[in-house]
């Protein structure tokens, strides 16, 4: 309703997380220069953790979307909390490998053969694992495993985790030596600081189409900054409500 009052072409704070409305705030540029850095190894496993509502999941999509003018065919993966079976029956989904029916073994060999076949094409693979501070131990060690595929020695498969600061304590926990090894870069998304919380806000609102009206009150910044902590998405709940 308020956006035909304001005239408005969308909603500006919705709380999806829509590449259309990524803002270069000093961590996400961060964040996506270690990305970048990962994808230009080509190998290796890139970890990026934050608060809740910090905008990781908008990093990821962001990625997908520069991705898609590049060789690489790249997979989003929810992770949430699966099991080591599931992760490889959701990881073979992801690529759009059949997976119904299929035991470990026939999981694998498929998997190897797609990160094979690809690779000859001399396309590159990238899995974003989404939420990854729901798996546990053993499915990350699933996800390493298939860090092992190679080709004329070359990693077939880069992984991205991206999850909550939880991951990195999994990540250090006893048996994942071998998954620390494979991490090439690593970086924690911090909230806004208080002096963007007026280009984020604005921002949002001109790629929807603002012609200055509301226009917020300058003291107005620093108290949207006390009450949400700078969290993006905090920043949207009050912002719409406002």
């Amino acid at each position: 309703m308020y956006e035909q009052f304001y005239k408005l072409n969308v909603k500006p704070f919705a709380l999806n997380p829509d590449p259309k409305f990524f803002f270069g705030s000093r961590g996400n540029n961060e964040a996506m220069s270690y990305l970048r850095y990962g994808q230009q190894q080509g190998e290796g496993i890139v970890v990026i953790t934050g608060d809740m509502g910090t905008g990781k999941t908008l990093l990821a999509r962001n990625l997908l979307v520069e991705l898609a003018k590049e060789n690489v065919v790249a997979a989003h993966l929810g992770a949430a909390q699966l099991d080591p079976d599931e992760m490889l029956h959701m990881v073979a989904a992801s690529f759009g490998i059949p997976h119904e029916g299929k035991d470990k073994a026939a999981l694998l060999r498929d998997l190897e053969n797609f990160f094979t076949r690809k690779a000859r094409e001399r396309r590159r693979l990238l899995l974003i694992v989404d939420n990854a501070h729901g798996l546990s131990t053993r499915s990350l060690e699933e996800l390493r495993m298939l860090s092992n595929f190679e080709l004329e020695g070359r990693i077939l498969l880069q992984t991205y985790l991206i999850g909550q600061p939880a991951l990195r304590g999994t990540l250090q926990s006893p048996g994942m030596e071998q998954l620390r090894q494979r991490v090439i870069a690593a970086y924690h998304l911090n909230p806004l600081g208080i002096d963007e919380i007026r280009g984020y806000i604005e921002h949002r609102l001109r790629l929807a189409g603002w012609q200055g009206i509301p226009r917020l009150h300058e003291s107005s910044f620093a108290a949207i900054h006390a009450i949400t902590g700078g969290v993006p998405r905090r920043i949207n709940q009050l912002c719409e409500r406002l």
